[in-house]
């Protein structure tokens, strides 16, 4: 039961951070690339919450996340003011590149060149069975 309501909190905690991102006045964290959290994982005892980020866009790093840890005390009163819980937990941002690395597999198999007869012959393997 306790996972279900944390699953929930964690679902509730990115859907408010993910409208507050954009508000963020910090150009380090604004810098034109598209941010979207992945993840949220929040401690049982809901102190502490890690907030999976991805960025699609050229970004320096450094500069984002020295940004996104000045902007999260803002962050965290703001997210204690949307959601009611008895604790508001402090927030650890982390950069995620599964995206990127997704995009970056599927542009790698669409550049493959498959010759036209081995996608014949698998049809006529399935068609048999």
């Amino acid at each position: 039961m306790a996972s279900n309501r944390l699953s929930r909190t964690n679902e509730d905690i990115k859907f408010v951070l993910s409208r507050l991102l954009p508000q963020v006045k910090d150009p380090r964290v604004n810098q034109g690339g598209m941010v979207s959290i992945t993840r949220v994982d929040t401690t049982g005892d809901l102190r502490y919450a890690r907030v999976y980020l991805s960025v699609l866009g050229e970004l320096l790093e450094k500069e984002f996340q020295k940004g996104l840890k000045s902007a999260a005390p803002w962050l965290r009163r703001e997210l204690g003011s949307a959601l009611n819980l008895r604790y508001t937990p402090e927030l650890q941002f982390i950069l995620d590149d599964s995206i990127r690395q997704g995009a970056y597999i599927s542009s790698l198999i669409e550049k493959l060149d498959l010759p036209p007869e081995a996608d014949a012959e698998e049809e006529g393997e399935h068609d048999g069975i």
